[in-house]
């Protein structure tokens, strides 16, 4: 019996020297969590009408913004994107994702590169766009045009929404090396 006992208080003794104390458990944070991808679909969905991207005529350029899918970009894995055609032959650099900031934009550099692309007066008639999930999934793709005399103010204007014509899938490991 005595075997028994000393083999049992042997094993609590173990087990609270194993376990955790209180102390370990006030130092450990809270780890933020992304939002679900439900709500990142939401908001690209609600961004639709007033446009993913928006053009504005400033100091003799014009610039197309790409503030409203910064907001989303812990989600994405990429933003494609044409100019004056239906290519998506471009990609637009996602600013790094901070998990206890997942909305917020990403800091802005010296050139904007995050934010914006610069162009001459008028010479973007259209922007077709297409976001790219990072589960590989994509959206639909929209043509967005510049908002009739847009002047200094940012607005974008549908032109037409397309399904994908294929399904996009994840990438594989040696094709996001290259």
């Amino acid at each position: 019996m005595k075997g028994i006992c000393r083999f049992f208080v042997t094993l609590i003794a173990t087990a609270a020297l194993a376990a955790p104390g209180f102390a370990q458990e006030d130092e450990d944070e809270y780890r933020p969590a992304l939002p679900e991808m439900s709500l990142y679909k939401a908001m690209l969905d609600a961004n639709r009408q007033p446009g993913w991207v928006q053009f504005r005529d400033f100091a003799g350029k014009q610039l197309v913004y790409f503030t409203a899918l910064q907001t989303m970009r812990c989600r994405l894995s990429e933003i494609r994107y044409s100019v004056n055609s239906e290519a998506l032959d471009r990609r637009f650099p996602l600013g790094t994702c901070d998990p206890q900031q997942p909305f917020n934009m990403p800091a802005d550099d010296t050139d904007g590169r995050y934010i914006y692309l610069e162009f001459g007066p008028g010479k973007v008639r259209t922007l077709t766009i297409q976001v790219v999930w990072e589960d590989g999934s994509g959206s639909e793709i929209i043509t967005y045009r510049p908002c009739d005399n847009v002047g200094e103010s940012t607005c974008a204007r549908i032109k037409t929404i397309a399904k994908p014509k294929n399904k996009l899938s994840a990438p594989t490991p040696e094709a996001q090396s290259r």
